[in-house]
């Protein structure tokens, strides 16, 4: 009995299961989740009840003659016999030893119980169910078939030598069941109406056509409940299964990697495949060029520079014309960016012009792009999921766009301390140029007045007042004529720092918005195929 496997214990298996259900809810059809979390669910039930007691069923068709191996087992007449009509409606248990079975007999909804007498102390711990006829013409009972199908710790096909082939048999429980062949045991009943040479050729082909069905390896009896044939090895290979009290585990640890099995193959993975769809650099950076373009970027860019310059006028220009430089609008608050509320907030939304339709498609085509390299290699539906993940905030863009240009371009708006400086200094001048034209006003209404004038101070024989009123005027031209020059430069420099900055705070609302969602797609797939990895081992 090969029950004990190398590798995860079930426990982990059971979690690994339980963790792909729940990555692959929303993308893979709900009834196989469904059908994953029922297998988890079932196990956690089975655990709790008695792991004392090996429960094997007897399946087959009508006429298998399990019914009549039912009773031979059991060594009484528990069940009626019949040939050709079936006549088990509901199943019943024969117990060996059956002390503490009942909540498992209750969770499998067996209400015909029967203990039999201790006369084979090695198959202490069975209990032995007799199924209804797995093609009965009753639905009710092929119902009760394939529900305890499902839940059994063993099972033992019966199957005769007229029917041992049918396909129904066949496609629908012994090729699903092919991860089961540890916890399956077939019998080939009635062989006493064979010939001997035909019964050893009748199980050859049985064993030939369980291996078509991924069942090689499975034991294979050939007995006759009417002549006591094969009985005995058949007792023995139960006594095996039941003494080594593992059948629970096997059959739990099968249905673990058949519904692993059936999550793969809807979601066309296999297990440890690595993820293929990579996003690369160059996708990036076009989706963050096209978001920068559709963002007004270049627009705001332009504008830190005029608005630089136009604001060194302001604070820098000669004071008798700067005046002048009010009336012209500021690039920048014309867009409403710059203004702030307390705590650094902006104050509402700029007013760049909405992106156009050659740039919306653009954005559309570049966010396409990154789904598609992302999805590139990676199965239907999550690949799929890949592409949903790219447009999944796509409507949250502009609004996200706006607040990180608005945000980013507040460091346009930052006066640089020389002006401050350099605006002293201008009224510094002007201030010296008026006191100038102040004391030749002076001299002026003196001399007209004809009043004696006082001593005027020279420099190289220009008079102070003259030398303040030309200097202060001339000093405040090119102070302001330096300034603009500076300011040029300034400005130049700001517009790239804020080119930089904007283009790095466009790249964090595609990080966010669109590669970020794709991202934790990848690693839902990646996690996911893990999890199938350790579920099927």
């Amino acid at each position: 009995m090969k029950l004990l496997r190398r590798g995860p214990s079930l426990d982990d298996r059971l979690n690994a299961l339980l963790e792909a259900a729940d990555l692959a809810g929303g993308r893979l059809p709900a009834d196989v989740v469904a059908a994953a979390r029922e297998v988890a669910h079932r196990a956690g039930v089975r655990r709790s009840l008695s792991v004392d007691h090996t429960v094997a069923a007897l399946a087959g068709a009508t006429g298998s003659g399990k019914s009549s191996l039912f009773n031979e087992l059991a060594g009484t007449e528990l069940a009626t016999v019949g040939v050709t009509r079936p006549t088990t409606s509901t199943a019943q248990a024969a117990l060996w030893d059956g002390e503490g079975a009942g909540p498992l007999l209750d969770w499998l909804e067996i209400p015909r119980r029967h203990a039999v007498a201790p006369s084979d102390a090695g198959l202490s711990g069975l209990v032995l169910l007799d199924l209804p006829d797995h093609d009965s013409i009753e639905l009710g009972h092929r119902l009760e078939v394939d529900r305890l199908v499902e839940v059994v710790d063993l099972l033992v096909w019966v199957l005769d030598p007229q029917k041992y082939a049918d396909a129904a048999v066949h496609e629908r429980y012994l090729r699903p069941l092919a991860r089961h062949r540890e916890v399956m045991v077939v019998v080939l009943n009635q062989i006493d109406r064979l010939p001997p040479a035909a019964v050893s050729r009748c199980l050859a082909d049985l064993r030939r056509l369980l291996a078509d069905d991924g069942l090689d390896g499975v034991p294979v009896l050939g007995v006759s409940a009417r002549t006591g044939a094969g009985l005995p090895e058949l007792r023995g290979l139960l006594g095996e299964k039941v003494a080594a009290r593992l059948s629970w585990a096997g059959r739990l640890s099968a249905d673990v990697a058949t519904a692993a099995d059936a999550l793969a193959t809807a979601s066309g993975a296999h297990s440890g495949d690595p993820v293929s769809g990579r996003l690369s650099g160059g996708v990036s950076k076009a989706l963050t060029a096209a978001l920068s373009t559709a963002a007004g970027v270049p627009l705001v860019v332009d504008a830190v520079g005029k608005a630089h310059r136009h604001r060194a006028v302001v604070a820098t220009g000669w004071p008798v014309t700067r005046w002048v430089r009010r009336f012209r609008p500021d690039p920048l608050r014309r867009l409403r960016i710059g203004g702030t509320a307390a705590a650094g907030e902006i104050v509402g939304k700029t007013s760049l012009p909405e992106a156009s339709a050659v740039q919306k498609a653009q954005v559309e085509t570049a966010i396409r792009d990154v789904g598609e390299a992302a999805a590139d290699g990676l199965p239907g539906v999550w690949a799929a999921a890949v592409r949903r993940a790219a447009r999944s905030r796509a409507g949250e863009l502009a609004d996200a766009l706006d607040k990180a240009v608005s945000t980013t371009s507040l460091s346009a708006a930052r006066r640089p301390r020389w002006w401050r400086a350099v605006g002293v200094v201008q009224w510094v001048v002007f201030a010296a140029m008026a006191a100038g034209a102040l004391w030749l006003g002076v001299l002026f209404g003196l001399g007209y007045l004809r009043l004696p004038e006082p001593p005027t101070p020279t420099v190289l024989e220009v008079p102070w007042p003259t030398v303040l009123l030309v200097g202060g005027a001339l000093a405040g031209v090119l102070v302001a004529l330096l300034s603009r020059v500076a300011a040029w430069t300034g400005g130049r420099r700001r517009a790239r720092r804020t080119a930089k900055a904007l283009r790095a705070a466009v790249g964090e609302v595609a990080r966010t918005d669109v590669l970020d969602p794709v991202t934790t797609e990848l690693d839902r797939y990646t996690a996911f195929t893990t999890a199938l990895t350790q579920a099927r081992q």
